[in-house]
């Protein structure tokens, strides 16, 4: 027997879907023309507006694609399979191999799952989205006194498994905004959602699988059957919104795919994952750790600053053959700076704000008070590198002036999107921008994704691109936005050729267009880092001008360019890329002296200052433990090197060396072991 709230919800669901079935079968419905990728064109009698459906398309070339096919977009809109065209249309089709045939599909799973948590528990249901890193969620507050325990996971499953083998069926409906409040009374959560997001007077979406009803944009699945494996695997706490002051919930994962196969290789992965999750190795290797007293800021411990320094090293040495300046920038502004750069109104959600006193002032009522003015911490670069631009006059002759920073920045991330080192509140970047004359353009982006290959080289990841373009909330006029993404356009297509890279429509900054780079780690993760921001509207905003070769003032244009991203989230990848086992050159731990009795500890300490003077990260173990624990001990914390010192070698004057996965390398000399250490790096 379904609870109150649920009958009530698909009563009102019939009268809306009756009078819109009735509005659309008042409609006329005409032939029309669907355009293919590849240029081919779908049209005839029984090809109509209202009537024919992306399905049917796919059904007409292969039934093999149909079956396939999870979603589609229509005129660059995603769209439901079995959603009718409404006019002449463009149509491309998705699979599960597509990202966002992913998404279409775990979005689609969230539903299923949602359905048998509020059978199985009676709760009322938050949100359920897909994520970013694969799989979807289900957030849910419970009946007093009730929480989700992974024992619960086999009989969640027991329902899912009979929901899909009902291949119910993702019906879409449009509804009114005060309807929807009507059909979703019974929750504080969903009312929330509908006040905050529909406008009085307009409508929004929702979907409808068995008797799960949810506000939702949508596309889904044709249905249910089509989720052939799915596993839930994790349960936690969460907020309502991701405010630690709003509601607790119980958050329940799961993961999904339209092929057994693939359930079964992603759970293997899933296993490999957790053993080089980079919070667990952070721990292992003392590189970090996170305390109450800082949410969202990590302490790097002695090792992970190493590797973090060895980075930024790195990256100077690649400015400087650059041509790259490095400078340091305040970290607070006045509100005012905010203000200019558009930030304020773009991102101030995201921003530490704070008033500050400075000085005082008389009053209304003649008395003399604190004056206070609101400031904000940095969560970006651009805006004070804005201001050292026109801290002097400049010349065409000093273009392309390229600033590089990697002061602190912090983001006012909710409590609970905070993520290890992945997600956090105070964070550095390689971030560096690029001030230039619209001549210079193709040279400069040229230049960013040269030395974008060559930092993904030397790091060992593939990587692949997107051009996002203007988003809904944006900066300037349409004419410079389309200027900026041709330029971006072209250059992506000379550097990497036609085909080659994606389209990302509305994902660009609020300023202008970006290169997004997606780099691929061992576990064939994809994760976006590098980015490449063409910005015509940030000059403008700050009045930037320089000397033009004509004599004339002319606003230079911003290329906002980063590779590392943060190097916060750019460590945890890598940490989890090598599993923690660090190629020498970024190693906090390359080498390990071990003496194996008391009678070589004299040579084994001038062997260790050796190495120590010739700048290694170099450490010594003359302890009284036996030579095979503390080869062990070594190995789990992967030295990359150790050398075994007893009286044969101390004889010698030279050195036992072992890599750390137990290879045996033989006796060297110290001088020769050092120059085998240079070349290696």
């Amino acid at each position: 027997e379904w609870p109150e709230f649920i009958k009530h919800r698909m009563s009102e669901w019939d009268k809306i879907a009756a009078d819109q079935d009735e509005i659309i079968g008042k409609g006329e419905s005409k032939p029309i023309k669907i355009t293919l990728p590849d240029g081919a064109v779908k049209e005839g009698e029984t090809i109509l507006s209202w009537k024919t459906t992306p399905m049917d398309i796919a059904k007409g070339i292969s039934q093999g694609l149909a079956n396939a096919c999870v979603a589609a977009k229509v005129n660059g809109a995603m769209w439901d399979m079995l959603r009718p065209f409404e006019g002449d249309s463009n149509l491309e089709l998705l699979k599960f191999s597509d990202k966002d045939g992913q998404h279409v599909f775990w979005h689609s799973s969230a539903h299923v799952l949602g359905q048998a948590m509020e059978l199985k528990y009676r709760g009322k249901l938050c949100t359920g989205p897909a994520t970013e890193d694969g799989g979807f969620y289900y957030d849910m507050r419970l009946n007093e006194g009730e929480t989700v325990s992974p024992e619960d996971f086999k009989e969640i499953k027991s329902i899912v498994q009979i929901i899909v083998k009902e291949k119910q069926k993702y019906e879409r409906l449009v509804v009114p905004k005060a309807r929807a409040l009507e059909m979703f009374k019974y929750s504080p959560y969903k009312t929330d959602l509908i006040n905050r997001k529909v406008p009085d007077g307009e409508t929004c979406t929702a979907y409808r699988c068995g008797p799960l009803i949810d506000l939702c944009k949508g596309p889904h699945l044709p249905n249910t059957g089509r989720i052939k494996a799915l596993e839930i695997y994790q349960n936690s706490s969460a907020y309502w919104l991701g405010n630690a002051e709003n509601d607790v919930l119980q958050r329940v994962y799961g993961i999904s795919f339209p092929v057994k196969k693939q359930l079964t290789e992603w759970i293997n992965i899933r296993k490999e994952a957790e053993k080089r999750d980079h919070r667990k190795i952070g721990v292992a290797q003392k590189l970090f750790f996170f305390d109450a007293v800082s949410p969202g800021s990590a302490f790097f411990l002695p090792h992970g600053t190493r590797i973090i320094e060895t980075m930024k090293a790195f990256m100077r040495d690649e400015y400087r053959e650059r041509g790259f300046t490095e400078v340091i920038t305040p970290t607070i502004y006045n509100a005012d700076l905010w203000k200019t750069s558009g930030h304020w109104e773009n991102y101030r959600d995201d921003m530490f704000a704070f008033d500050v006193s400075e000085g005082t002032r008389m009053n209304e009522e003649g008395k003399v008070v604190k004056n206070f003015h609101t400031f904000g911490m940095k969560p970006m670069n651009c805006p004070a590198h804005c201001c050292m631009f026109k801290h002097e006059q400049r010349s065409y002759r000093d273009l392309p002036i390229r600033l590089a920073d990697f002061g602190p920045l912090h983001r006012n991330e909710l409590h609970g999107a905070l993520t290890g080192l992945t997600r956090v509140r105070r964070f550095c970047q390689d971030d560096a921008h690029i001030f230039c004359t619209a001549k210079q353009i193709p040279d400069e982006i040229g230049g960013a994704i040269a030395f974008l290959k060559r930092v993904y080289e030397v790091f060992g990841f593939d990587f692949k691109l997107e051009l996002s373009t203007r988003p809904d909330k944006y900066l300037g006029d349409l004419e410079t936005w389309d200027k900026a993404e041709k330029s971006l356009e072209v250059e992506l297509n000379r550097h990497f050729g036609e085909g080659n890279w994606k389209l990302n429509p509305g994902d660009g900054a609020f300023y202008g267009p970006k290169i997004d780079v997606h780099i691929t780690d061992a576990l064939k993760r994809e994760f976006q880092c590098a980015t490449i921001q063409l910005d015509f509207q940030l000059p403008q905003r700050f009045k930037l001008k320089y000397a033009a070769d004509d004599g004339s003032e002319a606003t230079p244009v911003i290329i906002h360019r980063a590779i590392f991203g943060s190097f916060e989230r750019f460590f945890a990848i890598l940490i989890e890329h090598v599993a923690g086992k660090w190629p020498l050159w970024l190693s906090p731990r390359q080498i390990v002296v071990m003496s194996i009795s008391e009678k070589s500890v004299e040579y084994s300490q001038k062997v260790y200052d050796q190495l120590f003077r010739a700048g290694f990260h170099v450490d010594k173990d003359f302890s009284d433990k036996k030579l095979n624990k503390k080869v062990l001990l070594a190995q789990r914390a992967q030295y990359n090197y150790m050398l075994v010192i007893g009286e044969k070698e101390a004889e010698g004057q030279v050195v036992n060396v072992r890599q750390r996965d137990g290879k045996v390398v033989g006796t060297k000399p110290v001088p020769e072991f050092i120059e085998m250490l240079k070349g290696e790096i």
